[in-house]
């Protein structure tokens, strides 16, 4: 398969429209829970034999700090492994050979991470601002155990140069940008994780997220990362809530919209807070609604907050905001040519229209289900037309998008994480941050646009990162079918610096093989 020259193809121009999915949380639902497998004094126990504080060379080494309001914590990104496999009794990781595979691509990874650090007088390449084992880092046992028995090994390079600095005191703020699927999750949930005092009931950690389907899979890192503490966990997602019920948990997870909701609601305080973090920080602070409620969020928390922000880009225009947002942060960046991930091979097939996208689409089934499959489209009524269409043909597909109601997202997503579903066909509601190990494959059936109609390089690459994830090979086919669709992939293209291969329409066989060979890899 070569590279071919990118030839506009013939037909009319049509309106391109932004897609629609917004967070739209208006109400509440808290759903508490509660992880309680180690005893107090297991808490006020010492911390690991192995682990180290962090001081530079030659000053005297500060007290490890052990109690419950201040253990340390770090780890690789969630889903890396089943939350069912469990360790092995001598304390490491009893791995299979397919997670190990899956952690060595990880850590080996070799994107350079630039820190800049808000402390300029200082050197980012000392060892006290780089961790090359869990065991560097001054973590507390309980944490440690979590880890291993989610067959963690050692730090991603996300993790490595960011857990140092996340955990230092007196805490510091973080704008955080790596690419996707590295561990970036990990990175802010253990430092909730460590900041959190568990012998308070109030909320001491409060992380929003734009979408509920990211919100509940962070929950589910926060969890499973500290199933072996005391912590008390609630989310803050869209649906109803008892009357006078009162959010006491130390960390909390949800969507701007719905923590808005309970502050007004006086169900929420904020005073307590001491770690705010913002994931896919990009798209908070930038989009229209989601922007307004982080600032009044912001506004709310204790002046004294460690301010976190995580995303795979930081666009020009939103980078000053967040340096106003987080003052005085430790920054971890990325050149835009190191953006697009290596292991995800970027095609593209030239449709003759907008109705051969469906049918090239539904002949693409046989390869779409080898794996599991992503396609995103612009509109909520795309996804289930698509969906719809394919089902009465038989095929075994999905929709999703913000105007399903929120148990029936969850289930969704529940069907298509546990492989009962292989394709997922959806808008940008899942664009962000969601892991699911088994997709190899996503499919660009409208390229993205933002809300003036324009490319839009930054979703473009959140949409190919659901993808090659932590290491792993992924295929991304964009479908173009006339001018317009061509240059907007043109124009990502050249933003992003590489180059896509055409795919001929008919020739299936050959892009078979690739997927069959990405998925052997």
């Amino acid at each position: 398969m070569s590279i071919d020259p990118l030839r506009p193809t013939t037909g009319s121009t049509q309106k391109s429209w932004a897609d629609e999915d917004s967070e739209e949380d208006d109400s509440v639902h808290v759903l508490s829970s509660k992880v309680e497998t180690a005893s107090l004094a297991d808490r006020l126990g010492p911390a690991s034999a192995k682990a180290k504080p962090f001081v530079p060379a030659g000053s005297a080494p500060k007290t490890q700090i052990s109690t419950p309001a201040k253990p340390s914590g770090s780890g690789l990104d969630q889903r890396v492994a089943s939350p069912t496999k469990q360790a092995s009794s001598s304390g490491t990781p009893a791995a299979s050979d397919e997670s190990k595979a899956e952690q060595e691509n990880l850590v080996k990874t070799t994107h350079e991470v630039r820190v800049k650090l808000a402390d300029l007088q200082a050197d980012p390449d000392s060892p006290l601002y780089s961790a090359k084992s869990f065991e560097d880092l001054p973590l507390h046992a309980d944490l440690l155990k979590g880890l291993y028995s989610m067959r963690f090994q050692k730090p991603s390079k996300i993790q490595e140069r960011a857990l140092p600095l996340l955990l230092a005191d007196p805490p510091k703020n973080m704008i955080g940008q790596s690419q996707s699927g590295t561990g970036k999750t990990a990175a802010f949930v253990l430092t909730m994780l460590s900041r959190v005092d568990y012998t308070q009931d109030a909320v001491q950690a409060l992380c929003i997220a734009p979408s509920r389907e990211l919100a509940r899979q962070i929950m589910d890192s926060v969890t499973e990362m500290g199933k072996y503490t005391k912590v008390t966990t609630a989310m803050a997602l869209k649906d109803t809530i008892e009357k006078g019920q009162k959010v006491t948990a130390q960390i909390v997870v949800g969507t701007p919209g719905t923590v808005m909701d309970l502050v007004k609601r006086n169900a929420l305080n904020t005073k307590e807070i001491k770690v705010l973090v913002l994931d896919e920080a990009d798209n908070m602070l930038d989009r229209q609604g989601l922007g307004s409620q982080s600032l009044k969020i912001r506004s709310l928390a204790p002046k004294t907050s460690q301010i976190v922000l995580f995303s795979a880009t930081f666009p020009e225009e939103v980078e000053a905001f967040a340096s106003k947002f987080a003052p005085n942060a430790n920054e971890i960046k990325l050149k835009v040519e190191e953006l697009s991930v290596d292991g995800i091979k970027q095609l593209y097939m030239d449709c003759n229209s907008e109705s051969e996208k469906y049918d090239v689409l539904s002949s693409l089934y046989g390869i779409l289900t080898i794996g599991q499959s992503i396609i995103f489209v612009r509109k909520r009524e795309t996804a289930d037309y698509i969906a719809r269409r394919m089902t009465e043909e038989g095929h075994q597909v999905i929709s999703l998008h913000g105007a399903k109601e929120g148990t029936e997202r969850d289930q969704i997503m529940d069907d298509f994480r546990e492989g009962r579903k292989k394709v997922l066909i959806t808008t940008n509601v899942i664009a962000r941050g969601i892991d699911v190990l088994q997709v190899n494959m996503v499919v660009n059936y409208d390229m993205p646009t933002d809300q003036n109609g324009k490319p839009d390089p930054e979703t473009y690459l959140h949409r190919i990162g659901r993808t090659g994830r932590f290491g792993r090979l992924g295929i991304s086919i964009n479908f173009v079918h006339d001018n317009r669709s061509f240059a907007e992939m043109d124009e990502i293209q050249q933003f992003l610096g590489r180059k896509m291969t055409r795919v001929p329409t008919d020739d299936l066989e050959e892009l078979e093989k690739v997927v069959k060979s990405v998925i052997r890899s």
